[in-house]
């Protein structure tokens, strides 16, 4: 069975648990952790971890962080001086965290996400070198209502987590479900 497999496994047993209503927001957060080499198999099967979600009773809603950065450079008054100089571009990096959150809150708006959806972040790896994924849950976290499933390329090792496993990672509060997380399942049976 594929590592992919496996993680979705893993999910839909997790999502199937009935939830906590008092659970504080950063406690509703969970990542699912792959290899970041199985990025385009994950996202070729994003629809079935959908689909057992939608099973498991709870609605799903996917936000895609893949071209925030692209769309929010591209309206930059001095977007070609950065791409000239791109240190020049460093103190602007928190305006992109808030125009993440301006984006995330519109396509909540739009939508009818209650306690007992889950919003899914993909595209998390494009944050890499710009944005720490933690500030970015840190942000988001407490406008969802339900669960957030962020979709994370990189490493779980001792309670810390490494996007694309290239630098330092950190500690965090979210549930996180690995390819392995299934065999731990299947083992307490």
């Amino acid at each position: 069975m594929s590592k992919v497999r496996r993680l979705l496994n893993a999910y839909a047993r997790h999502i199937a648990i009935p939830w906590r209503d008092n659970a504080a927001a950063l406690q509703r957060v969970i990542f699912c952790i792959y290899n970041e080499n199985d990025e385009l198999r994950l996202r070729a099967r994003i629809d079935e971890f959908e689909l057992v979600t939608r099973q498991a009773g709870h609605e799903w809603f996917l936000f895609d962080l893949t071209d925030t950065f692209a769309g929010w450079l591209s309206g930059q008054r001095y977007a070609e001086s950065y791409f000239r100089q791109p240190t020049r571009l460093l103190p602007l990096l928190p305006k992109y965290l808030t125009h993440i959150c301006e984006q995330f809150s519109a396509g909540l708006g739009e939508k009818a996400a209650d306690s007992n959806a889950v919003i899914a972040l993909k595209g998390v790896g494009s944050l890499f070198g710009l944005l720490k994924v933690a500030e970015v849950v840190d942000r988001l976290a407490p406008k969802i209502k339900g669960r957030m499933v962020v979709f994370f390329p990189g490493t779980f090792e001792d309670n810390n987590y490494r996007l694309l496993d290239g630098y330092d990672g950190w500690n965090y509060l979210a549930f996180p479900i690995t390819a392995d997380t299934e065999a731990e399942y299947r083992s307490m049976q």
